[in-house]
C-alpha cells in the first residue's frame, strides 16, 4: 500500500464515490461521543476526513479509552490498511459501536444516549397452556379462511384462443 500512486480512470471514480459518503457532521458526533468515552486527555482531532484518521490511527485514543469503558474502539486496529481508503466504513463501525454500547446499558457508556440509535431487543413472551389450547382453535387467514372472497368474474390477460 505504501508504492500505490494517484487513481486513474475507473480507481478515480470508485475512491470519489467512497469519498462522497464520509459525513462531516458524523465525525462530530462520533468525536464527541470518543472524547467523552475517553477522557478529554485524548484530545480533538483536526477538522477533516484525514485529521479524523490520523487522530484514530495515533494509538492515543485506543490506548487512554482502555480502562474506562472504551475498549471497544481497538475494533479499528484491523481496518487499519482499509481506514486509509474508507473512512466512511470507519464512520459505519463506530456507530454500530455507540448503538452497541447505548443497547448493552452497563453504565459504562458516556455521552449522548441519543447520540446512537438504540439496537432491537428480545421481548421474551410466556403464554399459559389454557392461551395455548384457545390458539389451536382460531383458524388464520392463512390457514384457507377467506371469509367468502372467491377468484368469481376475475380474468388475467387474453382469453385462449382456439384456432381450427
Amino acid at each position: 500500500m505504501a508504492n500505490k500512486g494517484p487513481a486513474y480512470g475507473m480507481s478515480r471514480d470508485v475512491q470519489s464515490k467512497i469519498e462522497k459518503k464520509y459525513d462531516d457532521e458524523l465525525e462530530d458526533r462520533l468525536v464527541e461521543w470518543i472524547v467523552a468515552q475517553c477522557g478529554a486527555a485524548v484530545g480533538r482531532p483536526e477538522r477533516g476526513r484525514l485529521g479524523f484518521q490520523v487522530w484514530l490511527k495515533n494509538g492515543i485514543v485506543t490506548g487512554a479509552g482502555r480502562g474506562r469503558g472504551c475498549g471497544a474502539v481497538p475494533v479499528l486496529t484491523p481496518l487499519r490498511p482499509l481506514a486509509a481508503k474508507d473512512m466512511a466504513a470507519v464512520q459505519r463501525t463506530l456507530m454500530a459501536l455507540g448503538s452497541l454500547a447505548v443497547t448493552k446499558n452497563d453504565g459504562h457508556y458516556h455521552g449522548d444516549p441519543n447520540w446512537f440509535m438504540k439496537k432491537a431487543q428480545e421481548h421474551k413472551r410466556e403464554f399459559t397452556e389454557s392461551q395455548l389450547k384457545e390458539g389451536k382453535n382460531v383458524i388464520g387467514l392463512q390457514m384457507g379462511s377467506n371469509k367468502g372472497a372467491s377468484q368469481a368474474g376475475m380474468s388475467y390477460g387474453r382469453p385462449r384462443q382456439i384456432i381450427s
